[in-house]
C-alpha cells in the first residue's frame, strides 16, 4: 500500500522519488494502533521538512494519514512516512517547496532479532542529523561489510570516533556496566532517545581502539528495538549481558501513543 496525502499514490509520484531520491522520512513500529515515541517521530518530520524543503509540515495531518493507512489492522506493522515534492526539478531543487506525505506499510518482523556481527569502516552519512532518503552510501557500506563476512557495518569518522550504523544507532556497555552512547554526528534516533530516558547513560566520544575493551554493544532503531552486537572486527562481545537484557525489557514495556 502507498498513500499520498491519504489517497492512492500516482505512479508518477513514486517515479519522481525513485529518480531524484530527494526527501526525508521516519519509520515507526505500530502495535495495535500504538506507536512508541509517536510525538518524537512527528517532531522529526517537522524538523527535517524545514531542513530539506524549507517548509512547514502539519504533524496532525501526518498523524491522520498514518491512522487512515493503518485502519483497523491489528498486530505489528512497520509504517514509513516519506516526505517528498512530486514536482521536484533535479536542476532546481531550491524551487521544491510543496512537500507531500507518502505513507507505506509492511508487516513487522518478530523481535528480538539475533545478534549482529559488524565490521568498522571509515564513513559518515551525508547530512547525518536528517533521516533522508539518500541511502546509497550507507547501503553500499552495508553491502561491502556483508561481502567481507559481517552482517553490517559500523561507521567510524575521519577523527577515529565511532558514530552509528547504516540505519541504526549504536550504544556500548563498559566494564563498569555503564551505558555509553557515542558523541558524534549521528541521526538523533527516536528509539535511542527513548532508551536514554529509560536507562542511565553517558554520551561521550568512543574511539575505535576502545571497542575491544567494551563488554557489550547493541544496535537500535524502531524496527529492530534493542539488537545485541556480538562481534566487532572479530572481537567477541557479550550478547547476553544483563544490561542489554534490561534495556530490551524496558523498551518492550513502553506503552506506545495512540494514533
Amino acid at each position: 500500500m502507498a498513500l499520498l496525502n491519504g489517497h492512492p499514490a500516482d505512479p508518477d509520484v513514486l517515479r519522481t522519488l525513485a529518480l531524484t531520491n530527494y526527501g526525508h522520512f521516519t519509520t515507526m513500529r505500530v502495535d495495535d494502533r500504538r506507536v512508541p515515541g509517536l510525538a518524537r517521530h512527528l517532531a522529526r518530520l517537522v524538523r527535517d521538512c524545514r531542513t530539506v524543503f524549507g517548509a512547514e509540515l502539519d504533524p496532525e495531518a501526518v498523524r491522520r494519514y498514518v491512522r487512515e493507512a493503518v485502519g483497523e489492522r491489528a498486530g505489528a506493522l512497520v509504517v514509513r512516512v516519506t516526505v517528498l515534492d512530486p514536482g521536484l526539478d533535479i536542476g532546481r531543487p531550491a524551487a521544491a517547496h510543496d512537500p507531500q506525505v507518502l505513507v507505506t506499510l509492511r508487516p513487522a518482523g518478530a523481535l528480538p532479532l539475533p545478534p549482529l556481527r559488524v565490521g568498522t569502516v571509515r564513513h559518515q552519512r551525508e547530512v547525518p542529523q536528517v533521516k533522508h532518503t539518500g541511502l546509497f552510501g550507507a547501503l553500499h557500506q552495508r553491502r561491502a561489510a556483508q561481502e567481507a563476512g559481517f552482517d553490517d557495518a559500523l561507521f567510524v569518522g575521519a577523527d577515529g570516533l565511532v558514530s552509528e550504523g547504516p540505519t541504526w544507532n549504536v550504544g556500548f556497555v563498559e566494564a563498569s556496566g555503564a551505558v555509553v552512547w557515542p558523541r558524534a554526528e549521528v541521526l538523533p534516533g527516536v528509539t535511542m532517545a527513548l532508551l536514554q530516558e529509560l536507562h542511565g547513560h553517558a554520551v561521550a566520544p568512543v574511539a575505535a581502539e576502545q571497542l575491544p575493551r567494551m563488554r557489550a554493544a547493541f544496535a537500535t532503531n524502531t524496527a529492530i528495538g534493542v539488537r545485541p552486537i556480538d562481534t566487532v572486527d572479530g572481537t567477541r562481545l557479550d550478547a547476553a549481558h544483563p544490561v542489554l537484557v534490561a534495556l530490551r525489557e524496558s523498551y518492550a514495556a513502553v506503552r506506545g501513543e495512540e494514533l
